[in-house]
């Protein structure tokens, strides 16, 4: 029985070290397409499209004066309720005030785009912004604001550009972007990189469109041919799911095993116990 115990030991030796041994760098490494030394090629540029404000969108809106309390109640439908200074007065939003680049979308603050597609600013009335980027929804804003204020100068930015990264990554999560030029590159980052597990070769990208429907993409992180794909950059909900590896089943196997191994040993020697009474 101790002998079949020494055997059955260095089986499970030997497993770990083949399954561990099979590793190599070239599972994990990104854009294996670009030789490690020589002179390089240009990678081509990815197209770039301003993403359209949408129904449901949240917006940051600022209109700054020559007088901050000019247009202090329009500013002030950026902050939360609790957001007041020393004097009582409510303090100058600024872009800082998003969460932005962490796994928390809970606290967001600006003006809602409501289902006829307008933002009701204080002040400006009701304002048409849906299919419209922030750069044409800010010059929409500043004629309206034109007819308020002397020379205003006016700041429109997304409060909810968000992105939801899931599966073999560090920190799964909807993450809020600080700007609207964000490739996937950006978001796994902040996500923290895929884990050991996660599949370089085949990361699925999931696009909402105008209409309701979802595009899928599959995306290679070995090759630098996506960095100049349409789907490089991304847009507001678009949802990445990172799928585990073979390799991570191959873990959960070998810790399986060893557990079998273990509890098969203690059985081994309890038998033994048994047997020399």
């Amino acid at each position: 029985m101790i002998k079949f115990l020494k055997i059955l030991n260095f089986a499970y030796i030997i497993l770990l070290f083949s399954l561990f041994s099979c590793s190599s760098t070239k599972k994990t490494k990104y854009f294996q397409n670009i030789p490690d030394s020589g002179r390089l090629e240009v990678i081509k540029k990815a197209n770039f499209t301003e993403p359209k404000i949408q129904e449901d969108d949240i917006l940051t809106i600022i209109i700054q004066t020559i007088d901050p309390q000019a247009s202090a109640s329009i500013n002030s439908g950026n902050l939360s309720n609790n957001t007041n200074n020393s004097t009582g007065g409510q303090t100058m939003p600024s872009l800082s005030n998003a969460s932005f680049g962490v796994p928390n979308v809970n606290n967001q603050y600006g003006y809602l785009v409501d289902k006829s597609g307008s933002v009701t600013v204080p002040v400006l009335g009701s304002i048409k912004v849906a299919g419209l980027t922030t750069t044409e929804a800010r010059q929409a804003i500043q004629t309206a604001a034109n007819s308020f204020y002397n020379n205003p100068s006016v700041i429109v930015r997304f409060a909810n550009f968000k992105v939801n990264v899931a599966g073999e990554v560090l920190k799964p999560g909807s993450y809020v972007m600080p700007n609207e030029k964000v490739s996937i590159l950006d978001a796994l980052t902040m996500a923290g990189d895929l884990t050991i597990y996660g599949k370089r070769d085949n990361i699925l990208l999931i696009r909402e469109n105008q209409d309701g429907t979802r595009t899928p993409y599959r995306i290679n992180l070995k090759s630098s041919d996506f960095m100049s794909s349409p789907y490089f950059y991304l847009r507001q909900n678009d949802y990445i799911y990172v799928e585990p590896g073979k390799g991570k089943a191959a873990a959960t196997d070998v810790a399986q095993a060893r557990n079998y191994t273990i509890a098969g040993s203690i059985l081994s020697i309890i038998a033994i116990i048994f047997t020399r009474r």
